[in-house]
């Protein structure tokens, strides 16, 4: 990750989030990473999960993702978040997963944001509680 880790959230590997190969389902690391952010923003103290109380909608916009090992059922996988780059109305969160009982990193990538407002559909600025309680978890972003 480009930025300190500032949220780690824990998944077990379950049967169904597999593939035919045993491992763990390609798009599944997408949504490990994904749920992981959804937290993070939680911890923020904006939840997000009824967007009709929200200060404004998230969009993603792109996700990079680097795939490094596998990691099969019953596997542990750590996820850690953190933002990178806050811009005016977008955002980089950056990612990284490991397996959590030898930490091999299993995927590394990036989510990049889009902050909408409800009405119009149109970017609109980063909530300033929101980019507040972002750089209070990660002050090393207000220097750029």
């Amino acid at each position: 990750m480009n930025t300190a880790t500032a949220h780690r959230e824990f998944f077990k590997v379950r049967y169904r989030d597999t593939d035919a190969q045993g491992h763990l389902y390609f798009a599944n690391y997408l949504v490990f990473a994904d749920e992981a952010a959804g937290t993070y923003l939680s911890s923020l103290g904006f939840d997000w999960s009824d967007p009709s109380t929200t200060p404004c909608l998230v969009f993603t916009v792109n996700i990079n993702i680097d795939y490094l090992d596998e990691c099969r059922i019953e596997d542990t996988v750590r996820a850690e978040v953190g933002y990178s780059h806050l811009g005016n109305t977008s955002a980089q969160l950056d990612f990284a997963l490991f397996n959590d009982a030898c930490g091999t990193a299993l995927a590394r990538g990036h989510i990049r944001q889009v902050f909408v407002d409800r009405g119009s559909r149109r970017a609109t600025p980063i909530p300033a509680a929101l980019r507040e309680a972002i750089l209070t978890r990660q002050p090393a972003l207000a220097g750029g």
